[in-house]
């Protein structure tokens, strides 16, 4: 009016986004030293409270064969009033039977109404996970994988003959440990995870494969954000 002119004001939205987190409780991740299991857990309530610092919707699902019923769902919550609640939840998991990866992805991508930025926590040792990836990226979900394996698993040491339980299908397999051995398990991992990373490279996702050795705070401040996974 002072002016005798029109003026139009423009504003920057603010994106409500929801973090959506996925922790394979599968038993085969309840192994290792330091614990897979409990080492993704940490993972979680780290993020998880990063972003509710910032502000953001978090949700967290543990992927079972029914986590609604059982307990294995933390509704999406927002501010850093409920990081006590989110680490409570956390604290009550727990690693047992399979995690159906393949199905529990697929369905989560499908009922969830509002994509964001996912991060599946899983040491992917069930089959499935490509078919869930796919679903998961078609429906807008911006996805990282968190390829978690302990120590133990990137580099055994066997000795002499063994036996190994599949702890999930109780199927075993005989093996005598030497050297050979060793290097063609050595090789076949080096090309699951090269696999895993074209995987997600084609598709727009991050891929992190990352050990239990790490200390949390080197994941947080150094490789997730070497990977992409936090900016």
């Amino acid at each position: 009016a002072r002016l005798e002119r029109f003026f139009i004001k423009l504003f920057v939205e603010e994106e409500d986004l929801t973090v959506h987190l996925l922790i394979d409780t599968s038993l085969s991740m309840d192994w290792g030293q330091p614990n897979k299991f409990t080492y993704a857990v940490r993972c979680a309530g780290a993020l998880g409270y990063i972003a509710l610092h910032g502000l953001d919707r978090v949700t967290i699902t543990a992927l079972s064969e029914n986590p609604y019923r059982n307990g294995g769902y933390f509704s999406p919550h927002r501010g850093k009033q409920n990081a006590f609640a989110l680490f409570s939840f956390l604290q009550n998991l727990k690693a047992g039977g399979q995690a159906y990866l393949g199905q529990s992805l697929q369905t989560y991508a499908t009922s969830t109404s509002k994509p964001g930025p996912l991060l599946l926590l899983s040491d992917l040792l069930e089959d499935g996970w490509a078919e869930g990836l796919n679903t998961l990226a078609a429906r807008g979900f911006d996805v990282s994988v968190m390829h978690i394996l302990s120590p133990d698993e990137v580099n055994p040491d066997p000795a002499g003959d063994l036996k190994l339980l599949d702890s999930e299908t109780k199927a075993a397999v005989e093996i005598t440990g030497e050297y050979d051995l060793v290097e063609r398990y050595r090789k076949g991992l080096a090309d699951w995870r090269a696999e895993l990373r074209r995987f997600c490279g084609a598709r727009g996702m991050q891929y992190a494969p990352i050990e239990t050795s790490i200390p949390i705070e080197e994941l947080l401040f150094a490789r997730l954000r070497k990977h992409g996974i936090l900016r």
